[in-house]
């Protein structure tokens, strides 16, 4: 069978359309996961032992297991154990989780990039541990691990299709249900690697240009 891009033509529209379904869940989940990732950063910070061994813990969990498996997980085991939710929030959910365990550790990073003498100077000044950690700790963390984060948040985007299998209506749904019609997956796929390097590509040149605007404004 011979390659026609006219079909990779025809099915943009209706994958463009599924690509806002993945954008936004993209967003929200790593929204989620930078909340999730600094509040597990504060407790394995300030927590003492036991708080660290159950946060490393996690992170183990999230990094031994597949990110598909998390998703049917919470899929299937947050409605037995508590309530019905609906498949995107699932998924919302699943995405978020798995990535605040990179998060945390990209955090964790950048506090350690942050010399321990700026702390003594504000304990020394009588600044609270809320005042430190808020005025002094986060903003610099932030600025510090931008980078990393975009990288971040770019893997959370192309594990996105996994949550299809839940029957999420993203992108690589509507991908699917489009090559069930035409029979032409090559094509159609094709299209749909092109919308994610759009995203992505203008994802990390947007987050290149944040980067060096706040290196000039912390010059």
């Amino acid at each position: 069978m011979e390659t026609d891009l006219s079909y990779t033509w025809e099915a943009l529209p209706r994958l463009l359309q599924g690509a806002t379904i993945t954008i936004g869940v993209s967003v929200a989940a790593m929204a989620f996961s930078i909340v999730l990732g600094t509040l597990l950063t504060l407790l394995r910070t300030t927590g003492g032992r036991t708080a660290e061994i159950a946060v490393r813990g996690y992170i183990s969990y999230v990094r031994g297991t597949p990110l598909l498996v998390q998703i049917l997980l919470v899929f299937y085991v947050v409605p037995r154990i508590a309530f019905e939710i609906p498949p995107i929030v699932a998924g919302i959910l699943a995405l978020g989780l798995s990535s605040a365990a990179f998060t945390t550790e990209i955090m964790r990073g950048g506090l350690s990039a942050i010399p321990k003498t700026q702390i003594e100077a504000a304990q020394s000044l009588g600044l609270s541990s809320f005042s430190i950690w808020t005025r002094i700790l986060l903003p610099q963390m932030f600025n510090l691990i931008l980078p990393p984060l975009v990288n971040e948040f770019t893997l959370v985007i192309k594990g996105s299709p996994l949550i299809s299998v839940i029957t999420v209506v993203e992108m690589m749904r509507v991908a699917q249900q489009i090559y069930n019609e035409n029979y032409r997956p090559f094509e159609v796929l094709l299209g749909v690697a092109i919308i994610f390097f759009v995203i992505n590509f203008t994802l990390t040149r947007f987050a290149g240009r944040v980067e060096r605007r706040i290196a000039v404004r912390l010059a």
